[in-house]
């Protein structure tokens, strides 16, 4: 009888691609998906901390598997990411005794796959022997993932770890304590991983890193970011290559004419200000001002001028008075960027701002903030949007949505449009005839790409996603 396993997932995209690593080596072992924890072998969390309530939420699943565990002793618990830490966690250990394993971040998932074959008998082994064979048959290289049965041939874009890891500590962030300092990954490994992603039908790939720019930093006379770019360009089969998230003492003009010159790469950058205040920024180790930010979006805009720019924002940091987030509120207006990430600060135990700093913004003047900041982006993305209304964009169409077909353009805009074909995975062109703040819908364009005839569809990805 198959084994099956189930993931609940929580976190950044650098969790998926975490689990996505662990799920290959499962695959490998002959183990199936399933979307239920209650069916499964297997059950793994992958954790976030970057917020308390992520981590509450972590703790909260745990305590609901402890009566599936006593129920069905034979089930494998598994803990992973940030809540376990690059340093393991005797803690964690001593508080669910009942987990039989837990694994760091950025882990390759061999501590799992060691306590699921200790114990094999006779018949894993030769059903696992055959799995492996079946994969050396089918030529993988070094670093080559497998996707879950279900995902294969679903999954248009997927992510991709290329460094791990940070080195920079800004003071409110914990994921240098919980995933160690940078370590880059070879070109040739990052290489084989997005081939094998294209075999299995994958068409988009977003390159990950706490700081995605400082790629190559730790390896002497290694390859950076455009080398990278370069390279990943080059794979057969794939269609667009984004990347995230960048720093802006660290984003460079040679990315950047990269970015303009690889027809693969799509023309969008993702790269936080966090607050528009040199105080504030100064608090944030950040290591830039508002003056050298303005200057950098300036260039963006010079040498990919059709770029589209993403940030995030925190409000409500440890001083931040009412003047100081006014900063932030203007230098925003002034620069119009396309998309906001807005967070309220809330306190992390472990970091520099938590130790040093006192959490004195009230929580409704967090959420007052937070509220003219989200008015203002509508506002902006309102009249920005509509430029396109009447245009002819290239969308990758990703999966139907409420009957109807998603995909984003280029710039990373949602698209909508109604088509009975089976598109996902296809580079179609769309006429847009609505525009809001948010996402565009449209029609299949005359000049559209061909459009294959209708064909059933079949369910999404069982991984639990939150």
């Amino acid at each position: 009888m198959t084994k099956t396993y189930h993931f609940w997932i929580t976190g950044c995209q650098m969790n998926y691609a975490d689990a996505r690593r662990v799920a290959t080596e499962l695959e490998k072992l002959g183990y199936e998906s399933t979307p239920r924890a209650e069916d499964a072998d297997v059950v793994i969390l992958e954790t976030c901390t970057v917020r308390q309530q992520s981590e509450d939420k972590a703790y909260h699943k745990l305590h609901s598997l402890k009566p599936l565990k006593a129920e069905r002793p034979g089930v494998t618990v598994a803990v992973m990411g940030c809540v376990v830490g690059v340093r393991g966690n005797e803690v964690l250990e001593k508080r669910f005794p009942f987990v039989d394993v837990f694994m760091e971040p950025s882990t390759d998932g061999l501590p799992l796959i060691s306590h699921l074959t200790q114990d094999s008998d006779y018949n894993l082994e030769q059903a696992t022997t055959r799995q492996r064979h079946a994969l050396q048959d089918a030529g993988l290289e070094a670093g080559a993932v497998v996707l879950p049965v279900e995902q294969r041939g679903q999954l248009v874009s997927a992510p991709v770890a290329i460094v791990y890891g940070c080195s920079h500590a800004c003071t409110f962030c914990i994921i240098p304590q919980k995933r160690g300092i940078e370590r880059s990954r070879p070109v040739g490994e990052i290489a084989a991983e997005v081939r094998s992603l294209v075999a299995q039908g994958i068409k988009e790939v977003v390159l990950l890193g706490q700081i995605v720019d400082r790629y190559g930093f730790d390896v002497p006379d290694g390859p950076d970011l455009a080398d990278l770019l370069r390279v990943i360009n080059g794979v057969d089969g794939l269609e667009r290559i984004r990347f995230l998230t960048s720093h802006p003492s660290y984003m460079t003009d040679r990315i950047l004419e990269t970015v303009a010159a690889l027809p693969k790469v799509m023309p969008q950058i993702e790269i936080p200000i966090q607050a528009g205040n040199n105080d504030i920024l100064a608090a944030m180790k950040r290591g830039y001002t508002r003056e050298q930010y303005r200057a950098l979006i300036q260039r963006v805009r010079t040498i990919i001028p059709d770029a589209a720019i993403h940030c995030d924002i925190i409000v409500g940091f440890p001083g931040e008075t009412a003047a100081q987030f006014q900063d932030t509120y203007d230098i925003l207006a002034e620069l119009r960027l396309d998309k906001i990430h807005l967070a309220r600060y809330s306190p992390r135990p472990g970091t520099v701002s938590t130790r040093r700093m006192v959490d004195d913004v009230p929580d409704e003047e967090k959420r007052r903030r937070f509220q003219m900041l989200e008015a203002l982006q509508k506002e902006i993305l309102q009249e920005k949007m509509r430029r396109y209304l009447g245009e002819t964009v290239e969308v990758l169409v990703e999966e139907r949505d409420k009957g109807r077909w998603r995909g984003r353009t280029p710039h990373n805009k949602l698209v909508f449009f109604d088509h009975p074909g089976q598109l996902r995975g296809q580079l179609v062109n769309v006429e847009i005839t609505h525009t809001g703040p948010w996402s565009m819908s449209g029609r299949i364009a005359a000049t559209g790409a061909a459009i294959p005839a209708a064909t059933p569809t079949a369910d999404l990805i069982p991984l639990t996603v939150l």
